[in-house]
């Protein structure tokens, strides 16, 4: 069996499930002051603790994109490598929702279940992922988004 058909059957099997839990990543002030100058986006309630203290969040957040730009990392270090991958890529995103504000120090870590994994191409596996972005000690996540992950295969 090729390396493509046994990731195709292991997916398959995995539909609905967990298949990944990253480790708890530091949003700190400095993380998200270094986004805002690499994206230009520099809106005071990200980047002005003493202004940002006085609202309903009681300091800075992160940016939604700076959270969802850590998906990236969660996945290189959650989501089990196919054996015989020659690499794998964002493919996109279906939907992508900010649920709750990430507060300047705290930690949030990536949680994927396995949605559905198609063949696009003979040496192609096309996997979508429900993510969820967690915060730390909250309820509501900072970020549901549906995700899609392109694996290309060496014949």
């Amino acid at each position: 069996m090729s390396a493509i058909e046994m990731a195709f059957a292991e997916s398959q099997k995995a539909i609905g499930r967990e298949i990944g839990l990253s480790d708890w990543v530091l949003l700190n002030q400095a993380r998200i002051d270094a986004f805002a100058a690499a994206t230009l986006d520099r809106q005071w309630i990200h980047t002005a603790p003493e202004k940002a203290a006085n609202t309903a969040f009681g300091g800075t957040i992160a940016h939604g994109f700076l959270t969802l730009s850590l998906a990236a990392h969660f996945a290189q270090t959650a989501l089990p490598p196919s054996k015989g991958a020659v690499m794998s890529v964002n493919y996109g995103f279906d939907r992508i929702r900010f649920l709750a504000p990430v507060r300047s120090g705290a930690r949030i870590r990536g949680r994927f279940i396995l949605e559905q994994a198609v063949k696009r191409k003979p040496l192609e596996l096309l996997r979508t992922y429900a993510l969820s972005i967690e915060i730390e000690g909250m309820q509501t996540p900072a970020v549901k988004a549906t995700w899609l992950g392109l694996t290309i295969f060496d014949d």
